[in-house]
């Protein structure tokens, strides 16, 4: 318990000093002069001490309740709710055959490379509150595996559930991110943001995904570009499911993102850290504290005991 202003607890002994600095007035003046003909209507009656006394002791917890009103008592609550970020962000994951290879390391033991980043991916998925995230997924085509949502719980338990094949072995970055824009195109959030993931080369050819990129760009959204795998297109162009990093680093930079390299499963890790301070979660944000006031009730008592006063005088005078 708090009060807003404690110095207006200062005004507390005013009547009592105005009592004791102002003049007294004299007994044989009267506090209202009345026409005679008027005047001849009342009779003077004796006061009644009782009713005196209880008329003082309302005002007086009127004065208190008002003065203790305008302090503005309040206590702290701490609230378990967490507002919206005004941010949406889509995911864009790559479900080609390539995804299959087992060559990433989880927990000591060998896993594939689909395995990793549904572990990590949806780590990173739940540690987003406030957030509305959403999920693309592509191979042949692209298709939506989950809508924007505040839900971020029921988003990382879809990416849990991801099989290869779904949606055909072949590497439709294009699509995917193609997709991932049109979901995110007409939303009102303050920020839009794709986060691609591939480890493969784009094999369709019927968009070129980097002018995809600049119409992201365009539409005020940003896109993080992730190159999952050991080798790489420009290094390696005859290793087997070469990740093209150059093309996915073009297109964070026409989307004005960033891209990230991911050769184990530590660097994907590293990955979700660095996405967590380019696009702070509100998750790691202080809680939402707020007041509950309690000077309307104080308010009210002071307004009860003025009505009181007023009854008794009524009765007083009567």
């Amino acid at each position: 318990m708090s009060f807003a202003v404690p110095w207006v607890f200062c005004l507390l002994p005013l009547p009592l000093l105005l009592l004791r600095l102002l003049p007294a007035r004299a007994a044989a003046s009267g506090a209202l002069t009345l026409p005679p003909a008027l005047a001849m209507a009342f009779h003077p009656t004796a006061a009644n001490p009782v009713h005196r006394h209880a008329r003082l002791i309302a005002l007086a917890c009127a004065w208190v309740a008002l003065v203790v009103a305008l302090t503005g008592p309040r206590q702290e609550q701490v609230l378990d709710v967490v507002p919206a970020s005004g941010r949406d962000i889509v995911l864009a994951l790559d479900l080609s055959g390539s995804m299959e290879r087992e060559d990433f390391v989880l927990d000591g033991r060998t896993v594939s490379r689909l395995a990793a980043v549904q572990d990590v991916a949806a780590q990173f998925v739940r540690g987003r509150t406030g957030d509305r995230v959403g999920l693309v997924v592509f191979g042949d085509r692209a298709y939506v595996a989950a809508a924007p949502t505040h839900d971020v719980g029921a988003v990382a338990q879809v990416i849990g559930t991801l099989q290869i094949g779904v949606s055909g072995k072949a590497t439709a970055i294009a699509d995917g991110l193609g997709l991932a824009i049109r979901r995110l195109r007409g939303r009102e959030a303050e920020s839009r943001v794709i986060i691609l993931l591939s480890d493969g080369q784009d094999t369709t050819g019927a968009v070129d995904p980097v002018a995809a990129a600049q119409a992201a760009q365009e539409l005020g959204m940003r896109v993080y570009t992730i190159a999952l795998g050991p080798a790489d297109l420009a290094s390696s162009p005859d290793a087997r499911d070469a990740v093209d990093s150059e093309t996915l680093s073009r297109i964070a930079e026409a989307a004005g993102g960033e891209t990230f390299r991911v050769r184990s499963t530590e660097d994907l890790e590293a990955v979700t850290r660095a996405m967590d301070r380019l696009e702070p979660s509100l998750a790691d944000m202080p809680p939402v504290r707020t007041w509950r006031l309690y000077w309307p009730w104080c308010a009210a008592l002071a307004v009860a005991a003025l009505a009181a006063a007023l009854v008794l005088h009524l009765r007083e005078t009567a």
